[in-house]
């Protein structure tokens, strides 16, 4: 059988449907994952190559190229990737994926995944912090699994950016609005997600009220974080992986330096909640999860956009 070439931007992907992938992925095991990361001297500008291995089953790996000043000189997006997936059996290259879409569905669907298990089912607010190219998706997916949510309110460094991705969303019975006061917006939230590649917290514990859910997306070196150490302290922690969570994340390991956390504070990682492991335990409780991504994830993506594409 031909190699298939899988262009994601054209794949019109419910993002319920890629949820349930991940979560039945996730019942399966992660099987064998590894990670590597390359900088450039002297720029955030970095490669990230993620391998995993369902053994019997199927592997692959992304190559994504990450230079987070792309968006600012207009010069496209900030993650551009590529994913080959070989069957399991025999080695025999089976697809090729391309699209920024992707990407922006698998982290998506990752952190929608989360919610589900953890945000309060009668969420009404959301708060995005960050406008970038994966805003748009992230707020699509967190609306699909917790339809409670009325209004949206974005905010970004840049308040342009805010206030374009919010002109450019309508979505039937949710309120959507730029707003220019990042604090204001985390107290009146039920949801904070935040989607940026900051090197300082651009989310402040105090701000959260009672029974918010913080959905952390944008860190994946150990020098950015997103969130500052009181709402790592506040919060009852869970990862989507323990291992890149705490060896790769600057939420956490910076906040675990500072004493002002431990490693056994994580609670569960995604597979343990999807398996039943207790999540949630009051409307009052402060959840936290942390989406730091892997190679499992975009090998159950890939093998979900594969079925989805393959003809007949």
């Amino acid at each position: 059988m031909a190699i298939l070439a899988i262009d994601a931007d054209a794949l019109a992907v419910d993002p319920l449907w890629l949820v349930e992938q991940l979560r039945l992925g996730h019942l399966k095991g992660i099987g064998e994952v590894e990670r590597l990361l390359m900088t450039e001297p002297d720029s955030a500008n970095s490669l990230l190559t993620w391998v995993a291995w369902r053994p019997g089953e199927a592997l692959g790996a992304k190559l994504a190229a990450v230079f987070p000043g792309n968006e600012g000189r207009d010069a496209g997006p900030n993650i551009r990737s590529v994913v080959v997936l070989f069957d399991g059996q025999d080695g025999r290259p089976e697809a090729v994926i391309t699209g920024e879409s992707f990407t922006r569905a698998k982290t998506a669907a990752d952190s929608a995944l989360g919610a589900s298990l953890l945000a309060r089912p009668d969420a009404e607010t959301l708060a995005v912090l960050g406008a970038g190219a994966q805003a748009e998706t992230q707020i699509r997916y967190l609306l699909a699994v917790r339809p409670s949510l009325r209004r949206v309110a974005i905010w970004n460094r840049s308040g342009d950016k805010a206030r374009s991705l919010a002109a450019g969303l309508a979505i039937s019975g949710v309120e959507i609005a730029a707003i220019e006061d990042a604090e204001a917006a985390v107290r009146a939230a039920d949801i904070v997600s935040c989607v940026t590649a900051s090197a300082t917290p651009v989310l402040h514990g105090h701000w959260l009220k009672p029974g918010t859910h913080v959905d952390l997306v944008g860190s994946f070196t150990p020098e950015m974080r997103e969130a500052d150490d009181e709402t790592m302290r506040r919060s009852r922690l869970f990862v989507d992986t323990r291992r890149f969570t705490l060896e790769g994340c600057g939420e956490f390991t910076q906040a675990i330096a500072a004493g002002a956390i431990a490693a056994a504070d994580v609670v569960a990682e995604l597979a343990e909640l999807c398996a039943g492991a207790a999540g949630r335990r009051s409307a009052d409780e402060i959840t936290l999860f942390k989406n730091a991504g892997g190679g499992h994830l975009d090998l159950m993506a890939a093998r979900a956009f594969l079925a989805f594409a393959r003809p007949g």
